[in-house]
């Protein structure tokens, strides 16, 4: 029995043979370009990943290895989801570890590994589809203004608006502000942003937000060069964004706000507070970067049920018991 253990994240074990344990470091560099994903979304697909193995293992005895891959079967995938949802995982958790064998078992099949179609025939249960919850635009502004007074240094301080500035004028995933470089500042008005699975998009650039990122580049203390992250942490690194969301969760308890006012809801603002204002869908679609329209159209559903509460508080006829 092999044990392969990630280097950077000792706590995930790959109970498998020393080929296979190879071939899924390969798939975790594959998986990280392909998908563009953060080392927080690797992780939960890495964790995934495991846990079957460690089933599988124990399921035929002994760590399985790339030649045992071919062999499961379409009841061996339903016994494994099946066991994981009596363990008390939730259906949207479930409809993720599907997924992740789905990616692992392309993977194999793309590179002539290994070809298990059985994945395929499994059907994860539909979840029920959650409205993206954003901030008031009177909240957003607030938001923005305080996050620049939080920390006692200037330029972390600026630094740190910026990036709010960035996610609510530009609709941005955390991820995607936090990747970009000082090469990536645009000579016009616009910016480029590459997003998941490497789709790029260009989106206009506010005057107000190219402001907030001159003044933080103004009071850095680091000299920034092209080809640097434009956001750095205290020792000149790029910026994590769990630094990001405790700053967030600060401005949370200063402002009264509910626990899913995060780093993600100003990209849920930016396209509802867009939508109301006339913007039209297609347009919303292609700023955020969604490859499909049925994403985007959630946020018709927010905007009616905004709009039936300023109906229910505002009119008369609404008001009479």
């Amino acid at each position: 029995m092999v044990k392969q253990r990630r280097k950077k994240k000792k706590d995930i074990v790959f109970v498998t043979g020393p080929q296979l344990s190879q071939i899924i470091q390969k798939w975790q560099k594959w998986f990280t370009i392909e998908k563009n994903c953060s080392s927080h979304t690797l992780d939960a697909y890495s964790r995934d990943l495991s846990n079957f193995f460690l089933y599988l293992s124990e399921h035929i005895g002994f760590a399985p290895n790339v030649t045992d891959l071919g062999d499961i079967t379409t009841r061996d995938f339903r016994g494994y989801l099946a066991k994981r949802h009596n363990d008390g995982i939730s259906r949207a958790s479930v409809a993720r570890l599907a997924s992740t064998l789905r990616n692992f078992f392309t993977y194999l099949d793309r590179n002539n590994i290994v070809h298990n179609s059985s994945i395929k025939l499994i059907k994860t249960p539909k979840l029920p589809v959650s409205l993206p919850k954003p901030l008031a635009p009177e909240e957003a502004k607030e938001a923005i203004d305080i996050i620049g007074k939080l920390h006692k240094t200037k330029w972390i301080a600026a630094r740190d608006m910026a990036i709010l500035v960035l996610l609510y004028g530009c609709g941005l995933r955390i991820s995607e502000a936090l990747n970009l470089n000082v090469l990536d500042l645009p000579e016009e008005n616009t910016i480029l942003i590459n997003g998941k699975n490497n789709k790029q998009r260009i989106i206009p650039l506010l005057p107000i937000i190219s402001q907030k990122i001159k003044i933080y580049r103004d009071l850095c203390p680091v000299t920034l060069k092209k080809q640097q992250a434009l956001f750095i942490g205290a020792h000149g690194k790029r910026l994590n964004a769990g630094v990001v969301q405790r700053q967030v969760r600060k401005l949370r308890l200063i402002m009264n706000l509910p626990k899913t006012a995060t780093p993600h809801a100003l990209r849920h603002s930016f396209a509802t507070h867009l939508l109301a204002g006339g913007g039209d869908l297609r347009t919303i679609q292609e700023l955020l970067g969604h490859e499909s329209l049925s994403t985007t159209q959630r946020y018709t559903a927010v905007n009616q049920d905004r709009m039936m509460e300023v109906y229910k508080a505002s009119h008369p006829r609404a008001q009479k018991k």
